[in-house]
């Protein structure tokens, strides 16, 4: 385990419409997957929130483990939307005031974080998830807001002391002893993680290339790095230097470390894109010296604590709301309290229009439908290896 490593999941909401106008009959649009208070949280809302975790599991072995790692991130993704919409009641009663500025800033660093140079990239990106221009800004407005919330609610109580982070120190020097670090470069093809199937089979067929060329002999895989990679450290020929597990992304390391000196992996998919990976060395981690980790391991700590406070904030706030969880296979199974009628527990209430009831979420015009991170992960990536 890394001295320094975190994860993140991922949170993002659907589009649904829920009347058409003009229908002079009901007409079944959506189910409900659970009910907060007032309103509805929508089985195709759960599905999107869960898309990208979803992709990746699709990749595992079929049989009954994968079957309940979907149901878990189903779950997951539930769990998410439902806190957010307890937030969202939380901010109705406060001034929360999030200023242009602060959007155009969020943008900016949207960009930055997934490699979109210009404008036009950017609206490329937000039309694949259904966004304009304006309700992408509303949609970052709002998060905007729930960040503010949670530095009210929840950062504002957080204390990493001095002492904390020499004990985290001390844990972390005596399992890093017991690690294996690797220096690996990598070729990457880039291909955003909700692109069409066209652009996914094109680019991967070009990773496959790649590979190839890189293993023949006599191949310099930093001079193929200097000429094909899509990627910043191209220049540097795809060097990514020496590094242990838990600071990449799952798929990369997993195949980074399967590898044997001087071998090439075959192409490796993250929400980035294509990888190609080749293993230069490895060797028995030391500890960083604590002066040079320590910021890290604070930084670590707070971000812990940030997690375990927001979730202690949103149980909190469950606990004092009506949340009823409608589809049976989606209640968590440790829970108690939550229950559904048994004439919807299997199948889930149905959303029909028109007619349905003004509580429920509005359309794709308004940016209650959207979650934190934006289109396919836009907003807090991680590390790109």
């Amino acid at each position: 385990m890394s001295i320094v490593s975190s994860m993140n999941r991922p949170l993002f909401f659907a589009c649904i419409a829920l009347a058409l106008p003009g229908l002079a009959h009901a007409e079944v649009l959506d189910r409900v997957a659970a009910v907060v208070d007032n309103d509805v949280v929508t089985l195709t809302e759960v599905e999107q929130r869960a898309a990208p975790a979803m992709e990746q599991l699709a990749h595992e072995p079929a049989g009954p483990q994968r079957d309940a790692d979907r149901q878990e991130i189903l779950r997951h993704a539930l769990d998410d939307l439902i806190g957010e919409k307890l937030m969202d009641a939380e901010l109705k009663g406060l001034n929360v005031e999030v200023t242009d500025q602060e959007v155009d800033l969020a943008i900016s660093d949207v960009k930055k974080q997934n490699h979109l140079t210009d404008e036009a990239a950017l609206d490329e990106a937000l039309q694949q998830q259904g966004f304009t221009e304006d309700s992408y800004r509303a949609f970052m407005k709002k998060q905007l807001a729930k960040v503010k919330l949670l530095n009210i609610k929840v950062k504002s109580k957080i204390k990493v002391s001095d002492e904390d982070v020499k004990a985290e120190y001390a844990r972390a020097s005596h399992a890093d002893a017991q690690d294996l670090e690797i220096h690996a470069r990598h070729i990457i093809i880039l291909c955003p993680q909700n692109a069409p199937p066209e652009k996914v089979e094109a680019t991967h067929a070009k990773a496959l290339e790649m590979a190839k060329l890189a293993r023949q002999p006599g191949a310099d895989f930093a001079a193929l790095a200097r000429k094909y990679s899509q990627g910043s450290g191209a220049s540097s020929g795809g060097d990514l230097g020496w590094f242990r597990r838990g600071t990449l992304a799952a798929s990369f390391e997993n195949a980074a470390f399967a590898l044997k000196k001087g071998q090439v992996s075959d192409p490796v998919r993250t929400s980035f894109g294509w990888h190609v990976i080749e293993l230069e060395d490895t060797r028995h981690a030391a500890p960083r010296p604590f002066e040079e980790v320590k910021d890290q391991l604070r930084e670590k700590l707070y971000r812990e604590q940030v997690q375990k406070q927001t979730e202690a904030y949103i149980a909190d706030l469950r606990r004092g709301a009506s949340v009823e969880v409608k589809i049976a296979a989606l209640r968590d199974p440790k829970a108690k309290t939550e229950t559904a009628d048994a004439s919807s527990a299997s199948q889930g209430t149905v959303i029909s229009g028109p007619g349905v009831e003004p509580s429920a979420p509005k359309s794709s015009d308004d940016d209650s439908h959207h979650g934190m991170g934006g289109p396919g992960g836009l907003g807090n990536p991680g590390r790109m290896p």
